[in-house]
């Protein structure tokens, strides 16, 4: 599996958000975003998503182009901004709907990922009742359930405790193994080197620098 982005540039109402970008990612490794807020990383993330279109430019995932020979990637998972689930609903039964789209995978499956991320598939909590954490463990299961091979998380540490933090590192460092390509973004800078093998610095919608890390 691979993404490549050639001269990705978007403009929305004359306004440049995203100028000129050019990646290479490849499976089996994780690729850290960084930069401020309104930097362009949730964009260039959308971006891959296929929830939006270059004004010049592509993207190619696996020798298809996003936008004109396939509308999404074929497999992937993504947390951007909050996820929509539904308040009078459980963890489990938000998943479940989700799951529904495609019936790929078992309700089984969900309560496997559940658990991985130490949520209680069998909680009859209300997804309204959830605290911070929980809803952003329940956005990062909802990325990962179906085992995409692209998995895109925007500040996925983000309102989790210490110990949800090492839970989603192993786990992140677990999906990395299992050859997914994976694409995450994190104000924290020591986390972000600790799980990204190439960090992309982002600037006013432009790649202003990258620099690999170390492997785990």
């Amino acid at each position: 599996m691979y993404i490549k982005i050639k001269n990705y540039t978007k403009l929305i109402e004359h306004k440049q958000i995203l100028h000129d970008i050019n990646l290479s990612l490849e499976s089996g490794h994780i690729y850290g975003l960084k930069g401020k807020n309104g930097s362009g990383k949730t964009m260039l993330m959308r971006a891959i998503c296929g929830l939006i279109l270059p004004t010049s430019g592509e993207i190619n995932i696996n020798g298809d182009i996003l936008g004109t020979q396939i509308s999404f990637p074929k497999s992937i998972g993504a947390l951007i901004e909050s996820p929509g689930f539904i308040d009078a609903y459980s963890g489990f039964k938000n998943l479940k709907l989700l799951a529904e789209i495609k019936n790929i995978i078992s309700a089984q499956d969900i309560a496997d990922t559940m658990l991985s991320l130490r949520l209680d598939p069998y909680d009859k909590k209300k997804f309204k009742k959830y605290s911070l954490g929980m809803k952003q463990k329940l956005g990062i299961a909802a990325a990962i359930m179906e085992k995409p091979d692209i998995i895109i998380l925007d500040e996925p540490i983000n309102a989790l405790d210490e110990e949800s933090v090492q839970i989603v590192k192993e786990l992140l460092i677990s999906l990395k193994n299992d050859g997914k390509l994976i694409l995450i973004s994190c104000h924290d800078k020591d986390e972000l080197e600790f799980l990204s093998d190439q960090i992309y610095e982002i600037e006013s919608g432009e790649i202003k620098n990258f620099y690999k890390v170390d492997a785990i």
